[in-house]
């Protein structure tokens, strides 16, 4: 189990979004497919991609003007960790 800390409200990341300006983003991939999300830096290169299975979440590190885009049922928060 892992203990996080919600620094903001779930939202989808249809669009490119920098989550905030976040630095830690949960990503849940709320659909029964795989998804795939694309890191970008603030100049638009893609930094990264990785896939999330149906359900599933995971936790992206990024640079604060870092965005993240996804499909309608990507879902991201910005997070810290917690004592």
């Amino acid at each position: 189990m892992s203990v996080i800390k919600l620094l903001g409200s779930e939202a989808a990341i249809a669009t490119a979004s920098n989550v905030g300006l976040a630095k830690l983003v949960r990503v849940l991939n709320n659909s029964a497919g795989v998804q795939l999300i694309t890191q970008k830096n603030a100049g638009g290169t893609t930094i990264g991609t990785v896939s999330i299975y149906a359900y599933d979440c995971i936790e992206i590190s990024k640079a604060s003007t870092d965005t993240l885009t996804g499909a309608a049922t990507s879902l991201a928060v910005a997070i810290a960790f917690a004592n």
